[in-house]
């Protein structure tokens, strides 16, 4: 047994038990912080989202949330974050529209990868603007949360384990944003174990259980240019395969499904590991297509486009693959 499995064992138990962690890891955040404050970067996503919400019930309105929209969010997401964490719970959360700011600085890239860093680094300079502002005005933010996972830390080859890629979640900050510490309440759980958590801490089903979705979003499943008129049509395509899918029963069967600009993909669960770290994706046909089609057929009507072949017929370009053009 390496040094992080001793952690997690330490800090689990061998037998998870949801209730009993909430309660210990509250006590502990308290005991960490005392009376300073907690920053955080609230995605949206499951983990940071669980982050969240059990800062925010050990410590109240020490936490403060920043939500950056960079414009690539899935649709009505960036409406669900605010309603649930500054309606639902009354967290201090600080909201930002930066979609112009975000597709201004990428127009005219279309190489994926120097996408998916433009928005990184755009990212993190405007938390670190955002958090100089935050540090002026209340003096006393020490800590920085992160919704790390168990996951995270054996895929970064920490204690023990061999390194699969990097995570760093809000790494690279500026030298002159100086933190006393981090703060990582999900750190030693699974991603099943995070879902858990969040459902006993009141997060809505939708949020809880939603997919793992990339940092830089729908801007590394845009092919070529990013424009607002791209990521919009993606979201409706992105929103209907989703909506379709979870109507079909699917949704809770399949790891991963999204939509690209191009085609619909739908990633299989591989029945021997319930982690995503060490789970193998295969793609297949899925037989919500003709529904896919009635609704793209309905959302082309009007808007002078030919409406799209999907699945298998004898012409699509990959037989394997659920297409939507956008």
């Amino acid at each position: 047994m390496n040094q992080a499995e001793k952690e997690r064992l330490a800090r689990v138990g061998k037998t998870f038990n949801a209730k009993k962690y909430i309660k210990e890891e509250i006590e502990a955040i308290k005991k960490q912080v005392g009376d300073k404050k907690v920053l955080l970067a609230l995605s949206g996503g499951v983990d940071s989202s669980v982050c969240a919400a059990l800062l925010y019930k050990a410590i109240g309105k020490q936490l403060v949330c920043v939500f950056v929209d960079h414009g690539c969010m899935r649709l009505n997401e960036g409406k669900m974050i605010k309603k649930v964490f500054k309606g639902q719970f009354g967290v201090n959360l600080i909201a930002l529209d930066c979609e112009k700011r975000f597709l201004d600085k990428a127009k005219g890239e279309t190489d994926p990868e120097k996408k998916r860093k433009i928005i990184g680094g755009e990212f993190i300079k405007v938390f670190a603007d955002t958090a100089r502002d935050l540090q002026k005005k209340y003096g006393n933010i020490e800590f920085l949360g992160q919704g790390t996972i168990y996951p995270d830390i054996i895929e970064s080859g920490v204690g023990g384990h061999k390194a699969v890629k990097a995570h760093h979640n809000v790494g690279g900050l500026p030298k002159d944003i100086l933190f006393k510490g981090l703060v990582e309440p999900v750190k030693y759980l699974y991603k099943d174990e995070v879902r858990k958590v969040g459902k006993l801490l009141g997060l809505p089903e939708e949020m809880v259980m939603r997919q793992p979705f990339p940092g830089p979003g729908l801007a590394v499943r845009c092919i070529g240019e990013l424009t607002k008129e791209k990521l919009d049509i993606l979201r409706q395509a992105d929103f209907i395969f989703r909506d379709e899918m979870h109507k079909a029963g699917f949704d809770k069967k399949a790891q991963q499904f999204f939509a690209i600009n191009t085609y619909v993909w739908l990633r299989d669960r591989h029945p021997r590991h319930l982690d995503p770290a060490v789970r193998q994706g295969r793609h297949r046909r899925a037989p919500v297509q003709v529904r896919l089609h009635g609704r793209r057929e309905d959302r082309d009507e009007g808007e002078g486009r030919e409406p799209r072949r999907l699945g298998h017929h004898p012409e699509a370009p990959c037989h394997d693959r659920v297409g939507v053009r956008s």
